[in-house]
């Protein structure tokens, strides 16, 4: 798949936060990369604790970054593994791409070689959880 110049730029990130993923237990290291609204990029990777329960998916990290920073919106996020099936995010991070997307975000699944598939937040969770949710009649 051809990459475009901020594919490239997500990807390269990503690959780097896995890099420096800390995974002593499970051994898979992830990592992840947001565009933002703005375009600025930021980079997480995953985090275990002996405590399974309070580790950080890479997902979280990087929205997480980008929120410190001041951006609210993703244009488009990459996530990358060491996979021989690509994956997504878990569930709770599917809500928290929810919580910054619009309907055009994308999701960029990678392996550790290139982009695989590209997807949107509807595709992987149709029936988000939203703000309009909260609202009473």
């Amino acid at each position: 798949m051809n990459k475009t110049p901020v594919e490239n730029q997500l990807f390269a990130l990503a690959l780097q936060a896995r890099k420096n993923a800390y995974v002593p237990y499970s051994r898979f290291a992830v990592g992840a990369a947001v565009e933002s609204g703005s375009g600025r990029l930021y980079a997480g990777c995953n985090v275990e604790n002996v405590s399974y329960p309070v580790g950080t998916c890479a997902e979280a990290g990087a929205i997480a970054a980008m929120i410190a920073a001041g951006d609210k919106l993703i244009r488009r996020i990459l996530i990358t593994a060491d996979s021989p099936e690509l994956i997504t995010p878990c569930g709770a991070c599917l809500q928290r791409i929810k919580e910054f997307s619009s309907e055009h975000t994308e999701i960029l699944l990678a392996d550790t070689e290139n982009i695989r598939r590209t997807l949107t937040v509807k595709d992987l969770l149709p029936f988000a959880f939203n703000n309009e949710d909260l609202k009473n009649d």
